[in-house]
C-alpha cells in the first residue's frame, strides 16, 4: 500500500518496447499456463507437439509504441503500475487513459486500503454502481489530505468522571463513549448532540464496540452488556431501555477491550484471557490464553492480535493457537493496538511513549517485524486509531500525534521490505509524525478516527471532537476556483487564436502596441533632454 513507488521506473520502461526480445519475453507471460510451450534460448516459443503455431513474432508484428500492442496485453502491464504511475501512464495517450480509467486495478487500490465502499460515505451518495472506481479512490484519496489543514473543536459535556473509551461508528455518524460514571452515552457525530444515555451499568466500562446491529459494552464487573439494533430507530440503538441482552460473567477480571467482526465478538480482560463469542447464540468459542493482562486486541479474518503485559500476539481464531509472539515489545505495558484494514500491519503504543509499526509476512508460517519506530509523545500511549493513512495516537502527556504512514506502506505488487536490512534501515530513517494537536495538559485515555473527525476523551470528562470538515470544503473551492481560472485562460487563448486566423488582432494586441508606442515616445523624450543638458554642460 505505497503510494511513493520504489521500483516505478522498472514498471514504466516497458511502455517502450525496444527489441523483439522484449516483446517475447512479455508475450510468453502471457501465455505460460500454456503447458505444451517452451521458451528457447532466445526468448522464443518453440512446441514439440505442433510445429504450425505461430510464433511471437507472427503473433505480435513490430510495433514501436505501447499502444500498438493488444489491449488485453496493455492490461496486464497496467496492472503491475501503482496509483501513482498508473496517473501519470494515462497522461500519455487517450487509449491510455481510457483502459487506464476502466482499469479493474482501482477497485483493489481502494479496497485494500478502505474496504467496501458505504452508501452513507460523506463524499455522497452515490455508490460504485454509479461512480467508477477511479472516482471512488480520487475522492478517498482527497480526503485523506484534510488532516493538515484547518479545523474546529466541538466540546461534549455529560459525563461527570474520567471518560475511558470511545468508539466511532462512522456509518451511522454517532460516537459511542463511557467511563467511570458507568453509563454509555451516545451522540451525534456530525452536530456534537447528546442523543441517548443508558442507566448506570453498576460498573466502570472500559471498552465499548458497536456495528449497524449491535452495541457491546464491557467493565470491571466482568460483564458484557448487548444492545441490538432497532430498526425502527433512527438511531439504531434505545439506551434507555434495559439491555436486550445481559451475558453471564465469563471472565475473572475486569474487561478492558472489546471487538466485532460479522460473525464473533471478542473479549479482553485483566485475568489474562481472550474470549471468542458466537454473535448469534452468545456462546463462548475459543479462550486464548496469555501470560499477562490483555489490554487490548485486533481481530481480523482468521486470526487476532493481541497485547498483553509488554508482549504482542497473533492467534489463530479455529485453532487457538499462537502464530507470533513479540517479546518485549515496549518498555513496560503495551496498553494500545490497532491494525490495518488488510490486517498486515499492527501498531502498538506503550509504557514508554513509543509507537512501533509491525508488519505481518508469510502464507505456512507467520512472521512479525518491526517496520518503524516513533517516540512523539513523553509519557504511556493508552490509544491509537488507524484509518488510511493516518495514524492517530493520544498520550497521558495531553497530546494528539497524527503519523501519515503512506510512504512506509506498499502493495502487494511490490516488495520494498524484502530483508530485514531494508527493514533496518526504515527503522532508523523514519519522518517524525506530521501533525500534533496539544493543549490539555491531562491524560488522554480514548482516540478513535472517522468521517474527517477526530474523537477523544480523558480524565477531564469532556469529550473533544476535531472536525476537519472546513479544511475539506475549502480545498474543494480551491479546485473549482483552480478550474475556473484554467477554462477561462483557455477559452482567452482559443479566442485569440480565432481572431489572428481571421487576419484580425485582439483588443489585447492593439493596446499592448499602443503602450509600448507611449513607452518609446517617452524615452526619446528624455533622450533628448539629456542631450541638451550634456550640451549646456
Amino acid at each position: 500500500m505505497a503510494f511513493e513507488c520504489e521500483k516505478g521506473t522498472e514498471s514504466l520502461r516497458i511502455c517502450s518496447i525496444e527489441s523483439s526480445k522484449k516483446r517475447d519475453n512479455l508475450a510468453l507471460d502471457s501465455e505460460k499456463r500454456k503447458a505444451s510451450y517452451k521458451v528457447d534460448a532466445k526468448g522464443g516459443i518453440l512446441n514439440s507437439k505442433c510445429e504450425e503455431l505461430l510464433t511471437v513474432n507472427e503473433v505480435l508484428p513490430d510495433c514501436r509504441s505501447i499502444t500498438e500492442l493488444p489491449p488485453a496485453l496493455i492490461s496486464e502491464i497496467l496492472n503491475c503500475l501503482e496509483p501513482k504511475e498508473l496517473g501519470i501512464v494515462s497522461c500519455a495517450s487517450t487509449l491510455l487513459y481510457r483502459l487506464a480509467s476502466e482499469h479493474h486495478v482501482w477497485k483493489e487500490f481502494y479496497c485494500e486500503r478502505w474496504g467496501q465502499p458505504i452508501l452513507q460515505a460523506p463524499f455522497g451518495a452515490e455508490h460504485s454502481d454509479e461512480k467508477s472506481w477511479k472516482q471512488l479512490f480520487e475522492e478517498r484519496e482527497f480526503r485523506s489530505k484534510t488532516f493538515m489543514g484547518r479545523y474546529t473543536i466541538d466540546m461534549l459535556y455529560g459525563h461527570t468522571e474520567d471518560v475511558r473509551t470511545v468508539f466511532v461508528l462512522s456509518s451511522k455518524k454517532l460516537v459511542f463513549t463511557s467511563g467511570y460514571d458507568q453509563i454509555v452515552r451516545m451522540w451525534d457525530l456530525e452536530e456534537g448532540l447528546s442523543i441517548a444515555s443508558s442507566p448506570p451499568l453498576g460498573c466502570t466500562i472500559r471498552a465499548v464496540a458497536a456495528d449497524s446491529m449491535l452495541l457491546v459494552a464491557g467493565g470491571t464487573g466482568g460483564f458484557i452488556h448487548c444492545w441490538k439494533a432497532n430498526d425502527g430507530n433512527p438511531h439504531l440503538f434505545d439506551l434507555r431501555e434495559p439491555q436486550n441482552q445481559n451475558m453471564e460473567p465469563e471472565h475473572d477480571g475486569p474487561i478492558t477491550c472489546l471487538a466485532l467482526d460479522v460473525n464473533r465478538m471478542y473479549s479482553g480482560s485483566w485475568d489474562m484471557s481472550i474470549r471468542v463469542w458466537d454473535r448469534s447464540s452468545l456462546e463462548c468459542l475459543k479462550v486464548l490464553i496469555h501470560s499477562d493482562w490483555v489490554w487490548n486486541l485486533s481481530p481480523h479474518d482468521t486470526t487476532v492480535a493481541s497485547t498483553a503485559g509488554s508482549d504482542l500476539y497473533v492467534w489463530d481464531i479455529n485453532s487457538g493457537s499462537k502464530l507470533v509472539i513479540v517479546n518485549n515489545a515496549h518498555a513496560g505495558y503495551t496498553y494500545s493496538l490497532a491494525r490495518s484494514h488488510t490486517g498486515k500491519l499492527l501498531f502498538t503504543g506503550g509504557e514508554d511513549g513509543a509507537i512501533h509499526m509491525f508488519e505481518i509476512f508469510g502464507n505456512a508460517r507467520y512472521h512479525v517485524r518491526r517496520v518503524a519506530t516513533w517516540i512523539p509523545h513523553l509519557s504511556a500511549v493508552y490509544s491509537l486509531a488507524f484509518e488510511f493513512p493516518w495514524l492517530v495516537s493520544a498520550s497521558s502527556d495531553g497530546k494528539l500525534s497524527l503519523i501519515d504512514v503512506r510512504k512506509l506502506l506498499r502493495t502487494h505488487r511490490n516488495s520494498t521490505l524484502s530483508n530485514s536490512s531494508k527493514a533496518v534501515n526504515l527503522v532508523d530513517n523514519v519522518e517524525p509524525p506530521q501533525r500534533m494537536l496539544h493543549g490539555f495538559g491531562i491524560n488522554l485515555f480514548a482516540v478513535d478516527v472517522g468521517s474527517n473527525r477526530i474523537v477523544c476523551a480523558g480524565e477531564e470528562g469532556v469529550v473533544r471532537i476535531w472536525n476537519f470538515s472546513q479544511a475539506l470544503e475549502i480545498e474543494q473551492r480551491v479546485q473549482a476556483l483552480r478550474g475556473l481560472r484554467l477554462e477561462n485562460r483557455m477559452r482567452r487563448r482559443n479566442r485569440q487564436l480565432e481572431m489572428n486566423g481571421n487576419g484580425r488582432r485582439g483588443d489585447h494586441s492593439i493596446f499592448t502596441e499602443k503602450k509600448n508606442q507611449m513607452d518609446g515616445d517617452r524615452n526619446s523624450w528624455c533622450n533628448r533632454r539629456r542631450m541638451i543638458w550634456k550640451v549646456k554642460a
